[in-house]
């Protein structure tokens, strides 16, 4: 089959690679007629692209007239009142005294109850998004040994073979976790020399022995929940705060046999829920890219995935995790899924793809697309064998980014609508994600989750985006501030505060989840353990961790704060600042020293092309690249998109000049080269400056960055990985 070779069915115009996914794969997977897939489709297409098209014009339109407000005013104090009110009158803003309750139903535990970890991972990768899957249980043990949280003094380095007493740490510290945790009744755990159980006739429960032979119970038994045995072991399943906790007893395992009351691990529910992404940590730039999104989130809902890979010099098999069954306390079967509860983030309403054309060949919108292929994926789940559903209540969970202001929410409600309706689905089944980065949905946060009443299933502020919006709708107010000073300006708390006091308000708690954003530096585990229980002390029940090892290190900060009493507590403080959200970041009288600028153009040229030079020649959405200061951090488009428009920004209000920004970008491209010098595969962007693709795209992200549309990276992004890609064809 030609790669170019198209189908044209009805008034749609198909790719070949598309369609035989949907007509050999997918359709036949769920069980559903062509003809009806394609007229469908067409109709949903015909009906609701208009409506797409009016809302970015109203994007468009509000941001020219805040521009010309701005403009309008250079040189003039900041007037707050005013600008509030100049916000109202154009419709920008809409005050609401009211918080209407959610009412969405059916609402998975995983998401309406228990507060835990949530990852997020390119669904593109096969093999990582399996690992995400299968991180629901994962163990404390491994998360300890293989990360700084433990320190590597002399003698507890983690390089080379198994060190004891880097393992005696290990041990020691998962005990002083369990004594939080699942406190015994008047010892620590580290006093127990065995565990067991004490059979009675309503069932058992679980004793520890000291050597003297005293047992002693938990301080509140109603923890202990199942056990199962386990070769020679055994295992046994206790709940805090929703979360499970497996204590496995081994002792001729190589651990077991030398750990207090031979504890071989300490297994940790880790990842509850995982966002399976289509957005922006992937790079799917036209039909075979967004085949492959698909059919791995086919594969996902259908249980049969695979990945195979090389590690250490063998070929491996990566598959889903299989359900854990234990023995309940009344003896009777006890079975827990063995994955984490996945939702799918769909791309906004920006974008679109070639994989359909329409309408005198122009290509659709790749979220109405995305909407009704991840859905029809989701469908397998309800047909799979050998392991329990994704939704035990059959719901669709999709989050949806980038939505500006209510009229987009309600836009995303009716899409829904009409996926469900072409699927002969009950009304609600698919549940929406709100995610609060965009300015205009934060201040109309209220009117927002009301136009998506009955579907709220998750709402979550994300530092990264929402800063690259901040920056570009406020583009002619002023220049910004530096990065480090605008996260300490006193909008960014509000907006925190702010998301969390309206969830609360809308009764989120008890049926949706209230998140926050990414751990960004995956090495530093110590760093993350010591500070990211400030989310769940915020009253998040999840937030974003970048690895299965993170996530487990992080379920630890979740046995410590009970998130649903931190909710209750909230509800009764005061409503975070409009005000001080609607403060934007700027530098006004402030200078900055020469030095202090060409600092922050390094910090940021770096980044931009340390990020850029691997989505553009590798087609890598989401990476570890290393800073300025070679430290690993977890870059995808959002970090992207604040660095672009900060530069910008700066241009703009001549802070910095054209010359000065290229020469910091051709100088730190040097630097991005020789960090990735060991990668054989690697294209050098500082020998041909002028025929570098990911070079000319870092640069265009800048000086075109005051005319992208709300500040995105995409369409440039989209635009020279396709001129890449082209470029490797050819």
């Amino acid at each position: 089959m030609a790669k170019d070779e198209r189908r044209n069915i009805g008034g749609l115009n198909v790719d070949a690679v598309f369609h035989q996914f949907v007509e050999t794969e997918l359709l036949p997977a769920i069980g559903f007629d062509p003809a009806t897939f394609w007229s469908g489709v067409e109709a949903i297409i015909n009906d609701l692209t208009p409506v797409n098209r009016e809302l970015l014009q109203v994007r468009d339109d509000l941001q020219a007239q805040i521009d010309t407000w701005h403009r309008s005013r250079t040189g003039s104090n900041w007037e707050h009142a005013e600008y509030v009110k100049f916000l109202t009158d154009i419709g920008y803003l809409k005050p609401s005294d009211t918080f209407p309750a959610i009412e969405t139903q059916n609402v998975d535990a995983e998401i309406a109850e228990i507060a835990g970890p949530q990852l997020v991972v390119p669904v593109s990768n096969a093999r990582f998004a399996i690992n995400a899957a299968n991180a629901r249980w994962g163990s404390l043990y491994d998360a300890l040994y293989g990360s700084d949280v433990i320190a590597e003094d002399e003698g507890l380095e983690r390089d080379g073979a198994y060190k004891p007493a880097r393992g005696a740490a290990v041990i020691r510290y998962a005990t002083e976790f369990l004594d939080t945790a699942l406190p015994l009744d008047g010892i620590s755990h580290s006093d127990v020399n065995v565990y067991g159980l004490d059979h009675t006739d309503d069932g058992c429960r679980f004793v520890a022995s000291q050597a003297s032979g005293e047992t002693r119970g938990l301080k509140d038994p109603g923890q202990f929940i199942g056990c199962t045995e386990q070769n020679e072991g055994c295992c046994y399943l206790f709940r805090n705060h929703g979360l499970h906790i497996e204590i496995q007893i081994d002792p001729n395992h190589p651990i077991g046999k030398e750990a207090t009351a031979n504890v071989s691990d300490v297994i940790l529910e880790s990842a509850v829920t995982t966002i399976q992404d289509c957005e922006d940590s992937v790079t799917a730039v036209d039909a075979q890219d967004k085949v492959g999104v698909y059919r791995n989130w086919l594969g996902l809902m259908q249980g049969n995935i695979e990945a195979t890979f090389a590690k250490g010099g063998k070929e491996s098999t990566r598959t889903l995790a299989r359900d854990r069954i234990y023995q309940a306390v009344d003896g009777t079967e006890l079975a827990l899924s063995g994955r984490s509860l996945l939702l799918v983030r769909n791309v906004g309403h920006l974008m679109t793809t070639d994989a359909i054309l329409h309408a005198d060949s122009e290509e659709v919108f790749e979220g109405i697309l995305d909407a009704i292929v991840t859905t029809a994926c989701a469908l397998t789940d309800r047909k799979r064998d050998g392991l329990q559903p994704n939704s035990s209540t059959g719901s669709i969970y999709i989050v949806k980014p980038k939505m500006h202001g209510p009229y987009e929410v309600e836009f995303t409600d009716t899409l829904f609508g009409r996926v469900e309706q072409l699927f002969e689905l009950e009304a609600n089944t698919i549940k929406v994600g709100i995610m609060d980065e965009e300015r205009r949905t934060t201040v109309n946060l209220p009117a927002c989750i009301a136009a998506a009443k009955n579907r709220v299933a998750f709402i979550n502020t994300g530092f990264l985006d929402r800063t690259g919006d901040e920056i570009h709708t406020s583009m002619q107010a002023g220049a910004v501030l530096p990065k480090e000073v605008i996260k300490a300006r006193p909008w960014i708390a509000a907006y925190e505060d702010w998301n969390v006091d309206v969830g609360i308000r809308c009764g989120l708690p008890g049926n949706a989840q209230i998140g926050k954003g990414m751990w960004p530096k995956p090495d530093e585990m110590k760093q993350m353990v010591d500070t990211k229980q400030a989310h769940p002390e915020a009253g998040a029940n999840c937030a974003w961790v970048p690895s299965p090892t993170a996530a487990t290190l992080h379920a630890m900060h979740y046995h410590a704060v009970d998130v649903r009493k931190v909710q209750a507590k909230l509800a009764k403080r005061k409503l975070a600042s409009l005000e001080d959200i609607l403060t934007p970041p700027l530098a006004g009288d402030s200078t900055l020293l020469p030095e202090e600028v060409q600092k922050e153009l390094n910090n940021n040229a770096q980044g931009i092309l340390g990020y850029v030079v691997r989505w553009i020649d590798h087609g890598v959405g989401c990476s570890k690249v290393p800073d300025i200061d070679d430290v690993g951090l977890m870059e995808d488009r959002a970090t992207l998109r604040i660095s672009s428009q900060h530069i910008a920004n700066w241009l703009l209000h001549d802070v910095t000049t054209k010359e000065q920004v290229l020469e910091t970008f051709k100088r730190m491209a040097e630097v991005v080269d020789n960090q990735n010098e060991s990668d054989a595969s690697y294209v050098r962007m500082s020998d041909d400056f002028d025929n570098s693709i990911a070079f000319q795209a870092a640069c265009a992200l800048v000086f075109e960055g005051c005319e992208q549309p709300s500040g995105y990276t995409e369409p440039l992004l989209h635009q020279y990985r396709r001129q890449k890609k082209a470029e490797l064809i050819g």
